[in-house]
């Protein structure tokens, strides 16, 4: 067999190269690939190749799911005036939300070739870090032409280079959307000691996958979650649905499987369906509805689509207050534009960086092409995204292309929606992973944000959309402390406002106790229930004009969420060494799940404040309409009706609609409001044009 970028077996001796002057077509047809390295935890991998000549990606291949013994048949023909560099080829596992995990690379030769000849080639994958290990092979059959009109390879190339573009912007692009309602399984196996399963459920279609939450100890589990996923074939797809029994400290249990062609399913229409486990007995229940995606798109600066007035007109016209109650999934749209980034941190050796830019919203993400050895990258592309949620966060990260691993990180900005100012092109200064501190370097970006306003409030009081892709919880001694500190500043202030009850009780201050006395006779001898959210309301206006508590939010939030660097890298290298962890594995959910409660009841103390506070004003102002409108209701309707009214609506909901997704309108509207943490990790770092990138990154820390 052919060795390392050897061609396949040939009597004919190779040519030598001709003189660097002359112009030369590279046929590659790559095949197939064989053995493959493992990558995923299932025990297989999504394999992609890439082709670089001198540096730059010149071709990318597609991308073929859960196959070590991928075949591609597909074909590309490059354009070149000298043999010498030779074709650097990658391979990859395709991971949707994270970085690529590295497969294995191999160099072809273009010397060695014969001309006028198609000649097998056998690859043989290598990691340079780790050269004993094998990594598999892959199968490519190759032509090597000379050509003689330079003119018209000129054209060649340039066509070639607008041809890979186009398909690395089309392959990003989804056509369409399948909402999925996850509504129960029935009859399922049981799996533990005592009779029962712990079952989730694993999605899959193509690249994406979603899993759902854990219910215990039953065998029809009911988990009622809703989610998207993109739909990018024409053709529709393969939905494939696993079922699985979770089992703390080893591997969690097979239950079963089934598979779902969405080619079947009619667009624009909701599919009730039970579809049986392949391999056991038990059904799954979803409500599948596929519908036409109409704004998702990737340009140049030159074919903006909001520029145009026409278009803008429209769209305007489209999400106005006459459409306000037609599909309602439908919010709005957000036009990103990606202009340049300046200073960014050196990740290469050779003191520069290959910068790209991955643009997420929820689950929607995007990314530009590659810029090449450069600390001031200029993208110059606009990326237009379905609006489906007013409260979301464009999340914008910038990594660093790696030739032989997965990408670096370089950066990361995160920004609410409902802080954006259209129009307006503006500096970010870019954080760590974390969001907790300032790394090196400034993204310049232009975001534009249309929505119909009564849509963006209806969807407030419905459950948001879950990342499918979320780190699994760690555990940290420092962020359990810090959520410690968080419940008991919420604590602190409850205990602040008795005491200052108890004060008055006290006639600690007669003009105040006397004052309090008089208020506390009118308010039991006149109350009304509709006084309850009329005083709510009261203190929301008072904040919005005499409070200063906005003010000197940013500082005591400084104040406590101070960069900890240092201690995070320290725990970091703690946590490589994973014997004993590996021995505690219930004590570690515990000790996440108590971790994670924490978390929960300060975010939900601080999200009350900040909704007082006016933090986000477009859900103060939505609290105040609620507010005001039950305070009418309760002013002119009658109590029992009211309640009867609640308790018919709550026996009849299951009657009325049995796949309904019960949810908390109040916890929904909290849940859009940032808690103390999201409050600083969304708040901008100030951006000085006149300091360094190393000066700015102190001042911002200090």
């Amino acid at each position: 067999m052919p060795g390392l970028g050897a061609p396949g077996s040939s009597g004919a001796t190779p040519e030598r190269a001709a003189p660097s002057s002359a112009m030369y077509k590279l046929e590659i047809e790559l095949k197939s690939g064989h053995n493959l390295a493992v990558r995923d935890r299932g025990g297989s991998s999504d394999p992609y190749v890439k082709f670089k000549l001198a540096g730059k990606e010149v071709f990318r291949s597609k991308t073929i799911h859960k196959n070590l013994n991928p075949v591609w048949e597909e074909k590309t023909t490059l354009i070149m005036d000298s043999l010498c560099e030779p074709l650097y080829v990658k391979v990859f596992d395709y991971d949707f939300g994270l970085q690529d995990d590295f497969m294995g690379s191999a160099y072809l030769y273009l010397e060695s070739l014969e001309q006028q000849r198609t000649i097998p080639v056998i690859l043989v994958l290598k990691d340079p870090h780790h050269p004993d290990q094998d990594l598999g092979a892959l199968e490519l059959a190759v032509t090597l032409t000379p050509k003689d009109s330079p003119v018209d390879e000129r054209r060649d190339s340039t066509q070639q280079s607008l041809r890979l573009s186009e398909l690395h912007r089309k392959s990003q692009l989804w056509r369409g959307i399948v909402s999925i309602a996850l509504i129960e399984g029935r009859n399922l196996i049981p799996m533990d000691p005592n009779g029962l399963s712990d079952p989730y459920a694993k999605f899959r279609l193509g690249h994406q996958k979603y899993r759902s939450k854990t219910v215990p100890k039953t065998l029809s589990p009911q988990w009622r979650e809703q989610f998207d996923l993109h739909l990018y074939e024409e053709t529709g797809g393969e939905l494939e649905i696993t079922v699985w029994d979770r089992d703390t400290g080893r591997r969690d249990d097979f239950i079963g499987r089934c598979q779902l062609d969405l080619a079947t399913l009619a667009k624009e229409k909701t599919h009730h369906l039970e579809l049986p486990l392949e391999e056991s007995r038990g059904y799954v229940v979803l409500l599948v509805t596929l519908t036409a995606s109409a704004h998702v798109s990737i340009a140049d600066l030159s074919l903006t689509p909001l520029d145009d007035p026409q278009e803008r007109r429209e769209i305007l016209k489209r999400y106005g207050v006459l459409k306000s109650f037609s599909n309602l999934k439908d919010v709005g749209i957000v036009q990103v534009k990606v202009m340049r980034a300046e200073g960014l941190m050196a990740a290469d050796v050779t003191g520069k960086s290959d910068p790209f830019c991955v643009l997420e919203l929820n689950n929607d993400r995007l990314q530009t092409h590659t810029v090449y050895k450069n600390l001031n990258p200029e993208w110059n592309k606009v990326f237009t995204f379905n609006l489906k949620d007013i409260h979301s966060v464009l999340e914008v990260t910038v990594f660093d292309e790696d030739r032989d691993r997965s990408a670096d990180f370089l950066g990361k900005v995160a920004i609410p929606l409902l802080h954006i100012r259209n129009g307006e092109q503006k500096g970010y200064m870019l954080k760590n992973k974390e969001l907790t501190g300032p790394t090196k370097g400034v993204i310049y970006l232009e975001v534009d944000v249309i929505y119909n306003t009564v849509k963006a409030a209806l969807k407030t009081v419905v459950p948001a959309e879950q990342k499918y892709m979320e780190e699994e919880p760690k555990v940290s001694k420092h962020l359990l402390q810090q959520n410690f500190n968080r419940v008991k500043r919420c604590i602190m202030v409850l205990i602040s406002y008795g005491t200052y009850i108890n004060s008055c009780f006290e006639w600690e201050s007669a003009q105040r106790s006397i004052f309090s006395f008089v208020l506390f006779v009118v308010v039991v001898w006149n109350f009304e229930l509709y006084m309850l959210p009329l005083a709510l309301l009261l203190l929301l206006v008072w904040n919005y004009f005499f409070s200063s508590s906005r003010e000197t939010a940013d500082t005591s939030m400084e104040a406590m969420f101070e960069w900890e660097d240092e201690e995070e890298d320290k725990e970091e290298k703690e946590s490589e060494h994973k014997g004993f962890m590996d021995k505690l594995y219930a004590i570690q959910d515990v000790f996440i799940s108590v971790q994670s409660a924490l978390d929960e009841v300060a975010s939900h103390g601080e999200r009350i404040k900040n909704t007082v506070n006016w933090t986000v004003p477009f859900l103060s102002c939505l609290a105040i309409a609620a507010l005001c409108l039950a305070t009418v209701l309760l002013y002119l309707v009658p109590l029992r009706y009211l309640v009867l009214a609640w308790g018919v609506n709550k026996f009849t909901k299951k009657l009325r609609d049995p796949y309904m997704i019960d949810n908390n309108e109040l916890v929904d509207f909290l849940s859009r409001v940032p808690s103390d943490v999201q409050v600083m990790q969304y708040r901008e770092l100030k951006v000085d044009p006149g300091q360094s990138p190393s000066k700015r990154r102190r001042t911002n820390q200090s």
